[in-house]
C-alpha cells in the first residue's frame, strides 16, 4: 500500500473523530445536567436541582420541572462568563476546522497542488486542536470547582456533584485533540518540511560553466594552474622572438668574416 494511501485512510479517520468530538462538545451546550443535587434525605417537595451554563432547574417528587434562566447577565459571577465564552469558542473553532479539513483531505480533491492541500489540512487540525482545548478547559475548571466545594467543610450552601454533561464534554474534548494532533502531525510532514527540505540552488549559466572550466583546478593536480590558451600563444610568440634574439647576438666571428 503506498504511502498516500495510508494518509489519506488516517485523515479519514481522524476526520471522523473530530466531528464526534465535536457533535459532543455541542450536545453539552442544551444539556441541563451539568451539575444535580439529589435531597432525597430531605423532606421536601423538590427533591433534585440541577443546572447548567444558562439556568437553573428545579424538579418536584412528583417528575415535574421548573427551569429559570439567571435574572442578570451582568450579575453573574466571572467563573461563569469565562465558561460560556470558551464552550463557544470550541463550537465555531470545530467548525471552521471541519471546514478546512474537507477541503484539505486527500480523498476530496477540492483544493490545489499535494502541498497546498497539506498546508490546509495542518490548519485545520491546529484549528480542532485550539477547539478541544478550548473543550477541556471549560470541562474541567466547572468540575474542579463542583469537587472543590462539594470536599470544602465550611462550604454551607447546596452542594452539587458532577453531571453527565461534564463528562460527555471530557470525552468530546480528548476526541477532538487526539484526531486534531495525528492531523496535523501527519499534514505537517508533508505540508512544511516538503520546502524545507528543498533548498534552492543558483541556475548554471555560461558564463559559470565557462569560467569553471577555464580556470579551476583539475582534480588530478594541485599547483597547476590553467590560463586562457591566449596567453600561451603569446608565451610562446614572446619566447620564440626572444630564442631568435639570442641567437643573433651570441654569434661568434672569426678573422676571415673581416677581411
Amino acid at each position: 500500500m503506498k504511502y498516500r494511501t495510508v494518509v489519506m485512510y488516517i485523515e479519514i479517520g481522524c476526520f471522523v473523530s473530530c466531528l464526534c468530538g465535536w457533535f459532543l462538545v455541542c450536545s453539552t451546550l442544551p444539556t441541563e445536567y451539568w451539575t444535580f443535587s439529589e435531597m432525597s434525605s430531605i423532606a421536601l417537595t423538590t427533591p433534585v436541582s440541577y443546572s447548567n451554563l444558562w439556568k437553573d432547574c428545579i424538579m418536584d417528587s412528583t417528575g415535574v420541572s421548573d427551569c429559570k434562566n439567571y435574572p442578570s447577565m451582568l450579575a453573574l459571577p466571572a467563573f461563569l462568563h469565562a465558561c460560556r465564552a470558551l464552550a463557544i469558542c470550541a463550537v465555531i473553532t470545530g467548525f471552521f476546522a471541519a471546514v478546512l479539513t474537507l477541503i484539505g483531505m486527500k480523498c476530496t480533491k477540492i483544493g490545489g497542488s499535494e502541498i497546498a492541500n497539506a498546508r490546509v489540512t495542518f490548519a485545520g487540525g491546529v484549528t480542532y486542536l485550539v477547539s478541544g482545548f478550548c473543550g477541556m478547559i471549560t470541562y474541567s475548571w466547572w468540575g474542579n470547582k463542583i469537587i472543590t466545594e462539594f470536599l470544602d467543610p465550611n462550604f454551607m450552601a447546596l452542594k452539587f456533584e458532577l453531571g453527565a454533561a461534564v463528562f460527555i464534554g471530557w470525552g468530546g474534548s480528548i476526541l477532538l485533540i487526539a484526531g486534531g494532533s495525528v492531523l496535523s502531525y501527519f499534514s505537517g510532514r508533508e505540508g512544511l518540511h516538503s520546502t524545507s527540505q528543498k533548498k534552492p540552488r543558483r541556475p548554471a549559466s555560461y558564463a559559470t560553466a565557462r569560467t569553471r572550466r577555464t580556470y579551476m583546478l583539475p582534480a588530478s593536480s594541485s599547483r597547476v594552474t590553467l590560463v586562457p590558451p591566449l596567453f600561451y600563444e603569446g608565451r610562446n610568440s614572446r619566447k620564440s622572438r626572444t630564442t631568435r634574439a639570442t641567437s643573433k647576438t651570441s654569434r661568434t666571428f672569426s678573422r676571415d668574416d673581416f677581411v
